[in-house]
């Protein structure tokens, strides 16, 4: 497990979010932060929803998730 979180920490494992995938966390991140900053007037509770919806839509982006990896889990298709 150590190997893993040390390749985790310098992300250079592989890419594994596949296309559709990629599409719906795009969408949902940037639907969480825009929601976050629209409801709550608290400039705490926006912060952290913008800053997750960010980290959701950046993992559709680069097409890396770091829990699927831990996981040993992808959603991209072979060869591609």
């Amino acid at each position: 497990m150590t190997f893993r979180l040390r390749e985790l920490a310098t992300y250079s494992f592989a890419c594994n979010v596949g296309g559709g995938d990629r599409v719906v966390r795009i969408l949902v991140g940037i639907a969480l932060a825009v929601a976050a900053i629209a409801v709550f007037d608290r400039v705490g509770l926006q912060a952290m929803g913008a800053v997750t919806g960010g980290a959701i839509a950046l993992t559709g982006v680069v097409s890396r998730c770091g829990i699927y990896y831990l996981f040993g889990l992808t959603t991209r298709r072979r060869g591609s």
